[in-house]
């Protein structure tokens, strides 16, 4: 490809990603995807010379439909397929497995859309044999479509399956029992994690030695994840351009003074020593198993190998380009990675801090140059995280100026050394004692400065202003020319943003509810001026996980938790509460076993907060002679002439008993147990007759909620019907002389029928 091209290359494969995106987003080809081919078509006619980059273009975008194509059809959702398939991967968890699988070939129930398209799912194995990357299966799984949850801020597990090309979820199913039909055979990653294994060394420093040298972040805990997060050092851990960075830069400084010593006169000349860092470099990248991170810092190292050297090299940014162009032709959907951006961002900034400046020379010069790189890049890169997770770590770049060199420069060589010495048994595992001691140290460090300077997660109103700020600093301080007083004004900007922008603030008088997406389980928060309550904790899954995990940074206080009652799907997150976050009081009903000490939560009971009234409705005091969902605490919150209730899973029988404490009309209902027709009876719709009802119910669930007769049941009472599988987490505002307006986190909202509830907008009068 000529040099010139490397830039339109990059730019046709961008649009093109962007408009298969498009298209697959909305399931059909939309108009902006008709105007562009036209304009491309057009674009070949005036200038032949374009068609060749226009046809690197096209490549992506059949890439990425070839990507929705893959998908399972909903068709087949929650219905048993016969596969056959090779493990990828797999994970712990508990007592179960998490295997990803790639998918030979695929029988679906006859009747029903073929899944012969389907090629990688990600499944969990239950009281399963041991299974081992490499194996070939054929076993029976049931499937459904990639999907996540939708909730504010949070981070978008549907859309990191796309991006990782993951068609579908779900479970191996025990019966049939799998059959095994090929062994692992020989694989050099497998021996590898197998002499791992075999090592006198503690589980954390093996885990790492996995993580850092063969791209197994799998094997790292959450606690290990959580630490990275906290303290902004995540990227040091994958297999990124500084792994095979240094990888590639050992091997050539080794060739060349192999050609050194066997061609005296002209071993400058010689081109060998470069063709044997490339190998080594796409080598490193393949045992760390050619993972989108890996891939992408192979084609970062060869084409910079190939800059480097100087022989018929193309510029600085040129190379820029052509590895942007190239990473997008293998893998189109890279482009919705972050990892992508902030790699070539990181790179780009670099470029030009470093351009037209004389090489770093001795010891003393590169440190220099590490410390001014990294508080240059550390502004740059904490506004492309804020921007991206919506949190950001304080301590990063001070923590990555010491991070950086200690990782780099001596846990990875220790690491590799390791590796390269692990024939000779006493001085391979000398080298990894001595890789578990700065391992040791490490992580110290990071646990130390991880308590010091806590995840930040901003008010979402000051994410994109101190993202800017924080932009313009790096410019100010990066760029050549700029007065002093310029870098003096932006730094006291970022310092003092936090304080001085006005943050969001409830009035007194109003309430901000939120009904989050968490599945087939319960969990609203209630948020005023000065107190946070929570109603119910959502569910716990049979793997382990919450997914409260998922919605908050750690640290988080709330004054009131309500549990309405002991259910799994209720009170599921306790767990994740007691671990992470700090409660000052519980309430749940008389008799209920939770691991936690709760204030009964009684009928009349009734406390005001930032002008805001609650109120139990249900159960008696002292009764404890009902079943464990007629026990369920209902809540009545009053702000203003808006009123909601939240009746947990009470039957039909215990609506009628508390019908005439209801304050009516309603303007939201969260309906009783997830729309079941246990609950939400006739003489009850009739009595309180909601504007909106919303059904805490997981998408497609087993147990069709809601049903059909209480959706009919609201509908006749024109109440406008809000579900969280198919909405995703619901967020409204209760506050006088304003009327309610739900504000759902899945889109499109429009009135559309999806699973019998009606989707709608509407406002009370």
């Amino acid at each position: 490809m000529p040099f010139g091209m490397a830039i339109p290359a990059a730019l046709a494969a961008l649009l093109g990603a962007v408009i298969a995106g498009l298209s697959g987003i909305t399931g059909a080809m939309n108009p902006f995807v008709g105007v562009s081919l036209l304009g491309v078509l057009l674009l070949m006619a005036w200038r032949a010379k374009a068609a060749f980059w226009l046809l690197l273009g096209g490549w992506v975008v059949v890439g990425i439909h070839q990507e929705w194509g893959s998908r399972l059809p909903e068709g087949l959702n929650g219905e048993d397929v016969v596969v056959e398939a090779r493990v990828l991967s797999v994970t712990p968890l508990g007592d179960a497995q998490r295997l990803l699988l790639a998918v030979k070939t695929c029988e679906g129930p006859t009747h029903h859309p073929a899944c012969d398209t389907l090629n990688k799912v990600r499944v969990t194995a239950y009281n399963a044999p041991t299974y081992y990357a490499g194996e070939q299966w054929r076993m029976t799984l049931r499937l459904r479509p990639p999907r996540g949850f939708a909730n504010p801020g949070t981070f978008d597990f549907e859309q990191w399956l796309w991006r990782e090309g993951i068609h579908a979820t779900g479970y191996v199913r025990q019966e049939p029992a799998p059959t095994q039909l090929a062994t692992a055979g020989f694989s050099v990653r497998k021996l590898a994690l197998d002499v791992l294994e075999r090592q006198p060394l503690g589980e954390r420093t093996r885990r790492w030695l996995a993580a850092l040298t063969l791209g197994e972040g799998s094997q790292l805990t959450q606690e290990d994840w959580s630490l990275l997060n906290a303290t902004g050092t995540t990227h040091l851990v994958v297999i990124s351009g500084l792994h095979v960075g240094l990888v590639a830069g050992f091997a050539l400084l080794l060739a060349k003074l192999i050609a050194r010593l066997t061609t005296l006169l002209n071993w400058r000349m010689r081109v060998w020593p470069w063709w044997v860092a490339a190998l080594v470099t796409i080598g490193y990248a393949y045992l760390a198993g050619m993972e989108p991170p890996a891939m992408r810092a192979m084609v970062m190292t060869l084409v910079g190998l190939w800059v480097l050297s100087g022989r018929h090299s193309p510029a600085t940014w040129q190379a820029w380009w052509l590895a942007l162009a190239i990473i997008l032709l293998l893998d189109p959907l890279s482009l919705w990675r972050p990892g992508l951006w902030l790699s070539f961002v990181a790179v780009a900034w670099l470029i030009i801090i470093w351009q037209g400046r004389t090489r770093p020379k001795g010891v003393k010069g590169w440190c220099w140059a590490l410390l001014r790189s990294q508080l240059l890049l550390a502004p740059l890169m904490a506004a492309a995280v804020l921007i991206a997770f919506g949190r950001m770590a304080p301590g990063a770049p001070i923590i990555n100026i010491i991070a950086v060199p200690w990782v780099s420069s001596i846990m990875v060589p220790l690491a590799l050394l390791g590796w390269i010495f692990s024939p000779l048994p006493w001085l391979g595992t000398g080298m990894w004692w001595l890789f578990e001691q700065a391992l040791s140290v490490f992580y110290v460090f990071l646990t130390v400065t991880s308590e010091r300077w806590p995840l930040w997660e901003p008010d979402h109103a000051l994410v994109y202003p101190l993202s800017g700020a924080l932009l313009l600093l790096a410019l100010c301080w990066g760029l050549p020319g700029v007065v002093s007083w310029l870098k003096v004004g932006a730094t006291c900007l970022v310092v003092s943003l936090a304080w001085w922008l006005p943050l969001e603030q409830i009035p007194k008088g109003t309430l901000r509810v939120t009904v989050h997406d968490v599945g087939q389980g319960q969990l609203i928060e209630l948020r005023s001026q000065q107190y946070r309550l929570l109603y119910d904790t959502g569910p716990r899954f049979q793997a382990g996980f919450m997914p409260l995990q998922t919605l908050w940074s750690p640290g988080q206080r709330f004054d009131e938790v309500i549990v309405s009652h002991a259910d799994s799907d209720h009170a599921g997150g306790i767990g994740a509460l007691l671990e992470s976050h700090a409660v000052t009081h519980w309430r749940a009903p008389l008799g209920e076993a939770l691991p936690v000490t709760a204030t009964p939560c009684e009928r009349g009971q009734q406390w005001q907060r930032d002008g805001i009234t609650y109120r139990f409705l249900w159960p008696p005091a002292g009764s404890n002679d009902y079943s464990a969902n007629d026990r369920s605490c209902v809540l009545e919150v009053s702000a203003g002439e808006h009123q909601l209730l939240i009746t947990g899973d009470v039957s039909r029988d215990i609506e009628r008993r508390f019908l005439k404490d209801i304050d009516v009309p309603l303007s939201v209902l969260v309906a009783g147990h997830h729309g079941s027709r246990t609950s939400s009876g006739v003489q009850f719709v009739q009595h309180t007759t909601p504007l909106h009802v919303i059904f805490s119910a997981g998408r497609n669930n087993a147990f069709q909620h809601p049903v059909d007769d209480v959706v009919r049941r609201f509908r006749a009472y024109k109440s406008c019907l809000w579900s969280t599988g198919h909405d995703g987490a619901l967020r409204f505002w209760l506050q006088k002389d304003h009327p309610v307006s739900i504000t759902p986190m899945r889109w499109p909202s429009g009135s559309v029928q999806h699973g019998g509830v009606k989707r709608c907008r509407c406002a009370s009068p």
